[in-house]
């Protein structure tokens, strides 16, 4: 990704960009499910959307479900698209509570068409039409991360990068401020640079090994620290959604691709070993396996500093939070537009440094505080490390967060962040963080206006829903990959 980024972007200015890697090392990919940002990112490198869906096996995505996260047996969707459309003095959400909430207007997934459409296995793009229904949701994909790595790298060495393989042996750095001169190879040759991106994953190769950057360690909040992935076959109509399932010690993903589901599990190893990790994960499959178990071992945390000297950290080597709301892919998103409008004046700006670092800071704190979040509003107690996260207190700024909803169902806003109010909606009400009033203005409407009113919204969306093709006839008129 900033390889294809870089020279799109960038090397139009007249920066070369050369791209070290190591085919004898193989990515951490394991099916990735993916936000609508990465509809940007390919658009600004100018990609087009069938080509790409058709090489990397991917399906569309609407919202991710959630199954047994508040309590056991429960299920709600995080949608990418708001709830409802009245229009009034509050947000939505007080008006579904001032209708009497679940009991008595339905579950508010029903007031969100992306999910109404994921649930009914439907998918077109939205259209531009605002006083429409149909404009107000988002949708992302999900793919085979392997298969978008060689398709990027194709499309990067098309624009005039130079890619080397091979595996670096050692780093030389500039005796009078650190900074880094070149890399060597294990086969000798050296490639020297003015500035150097790290995409070394989890090692860090030259924000860590080499300048030290540091890492900030988020584990006490975040327990689970390994993950086995297993893709499976299936025949089963691709779903327009990712699925998280809570289990005993993590909880269990599914990820729709055209020719196979990827499925894994992400555990803690304080409550389970990863062979019977291994086991729960492939009692769970739909299909026969594909592939052999592929074990992973993180930290959750972030990169102290991600820029350091004349070395910005992207992916991995910036740091790692679960991949609970498909949020890998676009902090790499993240990274490498704020690199590209912060690009370096000389090797060592520090100016563009102190000011990518505090904007990824801000991105990975509260990404961190919205992922803490579901574990922090669960209300089981089954096993052990549902009893650990609950009585773990969480950071001050999210314990605001969920006490400000709690009092006055209200969700402050962020100005710069990836989770906007939505967003926040759906994990809360959707794990019984329940507001102890709606807003007042909203309690003088009268509630059976308000219910019939309520309803028509519902069938509404319903009909918007039904309206649109199967996700699976959409994909083969448009996208379908060759068999593999």
């Amino acid at each position: 990704m900033s390889a294809a980024a870089l020279a799109v972007l960038v090397a139009p200015t007249g920066v070369r960009v050369t791209l070290v890697e190591s085919s004898e090392i193989g990515t951490v990919g394991v099916g990735e499910s993916t936000l609508p940002h990465i509809r940007d990112f390919n658009q600004k490198l100018g990609i087009d959307e069938a080509d790409f869906m058709r090489a990397t096996q991917a399906t569309f995505k609407l919202a991710i479900r959630f199954d047994d996260w508040g309590r056991i047996g429960d299920s709600y969707y995080h949608p990418f698209g708001d709830y409802g459309a009245l229009g009034g003095a509050a947000p939505f959400h007080h008006y579904w509570l001032h209708g009497g909430g679940a009991d008595r207007v339905g579950s508010i997934d029903d007031y969100a068409l992306p999910i109404v459409a994921a649930r009914e296995g439907r998918f077109a793009p939205p259209v531009d039409d605002r006083r429409s229904v149909l404009s107000t949701y988002d949708y992302a994909y999900h793919f085979d991360a392997g298969l978008y790595a060689a398709y990027l790298r194709r499309f990067a060495e098309a624009r005039g990068v130079t890619r080397i393989d091979g595996r670096i042996a050692s780093v030389a750095q500039a005796p009078e401020d650190g900074t880094i001169r070149s890399v060597s190879l294990e086969d000798g040759r050296e490639i020297a640079g003015d500035f150097f991106i790290d995409c070394s994953g989890f090692r860090g190769l030259l924000i860590e090994q080499t300048l030290k950057a540091g890492y900030t360690d988020w584990s006490r909040w975040l327990p689970c620290d390994r993950a086995v992935a297993l893709p499976c076959a299936s025949d089963a109509p691709k779903r327009a959604y990712t699925q998280a399932v809570a289990l005993e010690a993590g909880w269990r993903f599914r990820i729709p691709l055209q020719h196979r589901i990827g499925n894994g599990y992400v555990y803690a190893s304080a409550f389970l070993e990863a062979d019977a990790a291994e086991t729960r994960l492939r009692g769970l499959l739909e299909g026969e396996a594909l592939k052999e178990a592929n074990h992973l071992r993180f930290l959750a945390g972030q990169r102290t500093r991600n820029w350091a000297a004349n070395c910005v950290s992207v992916g991995l080597a910036s740091g790692f939070i679960e991949p609970l709301e498909s949020t890998s892919i676009y902090l790499i998103q993240a990274a490498i537009t704020k690199l590209t409008e912060l690009w370096p004046a000389h090797a060592r700006d520090a100016a563009a440094a102190r000011a990518f670092n505090r904007q990824m800071d801000l991105q990975y704190e509260r990404i961190r505080d919205f992922i803490i979040l579901h574990y922090q509003a669960t209300q089981r107690d089954d096993s052990p490390l549902w009893r650990a996260v609950r009585e773990t207190p969480p950071p001050d700024s999210l314990a605001e967060r969920i006490a400000l909803f709690r009092q006055k169902g209200v969700v402050q806003d962020y100005r710069e962040g990836l989770f906007q109010h939505p967003s926040w909606i759906a994990v809360l009400l959707g794990q019984h963080v329940t507001p102890a009033r709606a807003h007042p203005l909203v309690a003088a409407e009268d509630p059976v206006r308000l219910r019939a009113g309520l309803q028509r919204m519902r069938d509404a969306i319903r009909r918007a829903a039904d309206s649109l093709p199967t996700q699976d006839a959409y994909i083969a008129r448009y996208c379908a990959a060759e068999a593999v």
